[in-house]
């Protein structure tokens, strides 16, 4: 059987990018990229998102992790408006006489939370690209299994005093169940959390969703697609890439967890403290009517 080609995965793996990253005013509120940093934040809170470094595990060739890595750093930057301080300054003149000066205190420079992409086939030229764009993205060059995590990639974060919170976007459904609770007992070994996104689930909406997806790329693919003919080609004269992202979001959703398979899966994954860690999930509109994000969160519980 022939493989697929190369160039054509190229094609779909940016469908799926747009997917995330698309954002129509009238039928969304913000793309499926910002709901995850939004989502991020919320559950996480301010400071505990702040707490950690976002490492995804299947980054592919790039897909959302980019825009949430600048969605979840403006929003960290940009907290709702708090009164300005100042810092109080006291000078004595030559003669003796003392002066008070309240003066603002300097900007807050915290550095951004860190994202790292990784992956079991690294796409090395995908990611340079991506990381030159943001001083707190970067990622590893060379394979990285999510089952069995390099031991420096995760201790280097922990010694800069921040925790490791896994992502998994558009790529936990792919894991069989043994694969999954591999997964899952490394991470709960080495992470303090991680989040699983998925913009489709196992019911009627999601189905609908996907054949819906098909026919709003070839609505859209001119003007996302405009400067390349040959992507054009395979969406209209020889339409590949829709049909390979209908046929993948429709699959995608027969193999999509609930969050309570989840948590089963995390129970019986073999490694010791799976008590000391906490599931909570949920599912918001991206895409008006059908089009659904499901998130499924889980951290461990922080002493005190």
């Amino acid at each position: 059987m022939t493989p697929f080609p190369a160039f054509l995965r190229a094609y779909v793996q940016t469908g799926l990018t747009h997917a995330w990253t698309t954002h129509i005013p009238v039928l969304q509120t913000s793309s499926p990229a910002t709901h995850v940093a939004n989502i991020l934040r919320r559950e996480l809170g301010s400071a505990s998102a702040s707490s950690y470094t976002y490492i995804d595990f299947c980054a592919g060739a790039g897909g959302p992790t980019p825009y949430i890595e600048r969605a979840l750093n403006q929003q960290l930057r940009n907290p709702s408006p708090q009164p300005p301080s100042y810092a109080t300054v006291v000078s004595q003149s030559p003669n003796g006489d003392t002066t008070t000066t309240h003066l603002p205190s300097p900007p807050n420079t915290d550095q951004g939370v860190k994202f790292i992409l990784t992956d079991l086939h690294p796409h090395v030229e995908s990611w340079e690209k991506a990381a030159r764009a943001s001083p707190y993205l970067t990622y590893v060059s060379t394979p990285v299994d999510a089952a069995d995590a390099p031991p420096e990639l995760i201790t280097q974060h922990k010694a800069a005093g921040k925790g490791v919170f896994r992502l998994f976007n558009l790529a936990f459904h792919h894991f069989d169940d043994g694969l999954a609770r591999a997964i899952l007992k490394n991470t709960v070994e080495t992470s303090e959390g991680f989040g699983i996104f998925e913009l489709q689930s196992r019911n009627l909406s999601s189905f609908v969703s996907c054949m819906l997806f098909g026919f709003f790329i070839l609505l859209i693919a001119p003007l996302l697609y405009w400067w390349s003919p040959q992507i054009l080609f395979f969406v209209y004269v020889v339409p590949i890439v829709p049909f390979v992202l209908v046929f993948d979001g429709l699959i995608s959703s027969l193999r999509t967890r609930t969050a309570d398979e989840i948590e089963v899966l995390l129970r019986t994954c073999g490694a010791a403290d799976t008590a000391d860690w906490t599931v909570y999930s949920g599912s918001e509109t991206f895409l008006w009517p059908c089009g659904h994000l499901t998130w499924i969160i889980c951290t461990k519980k922080r002493n005190g």
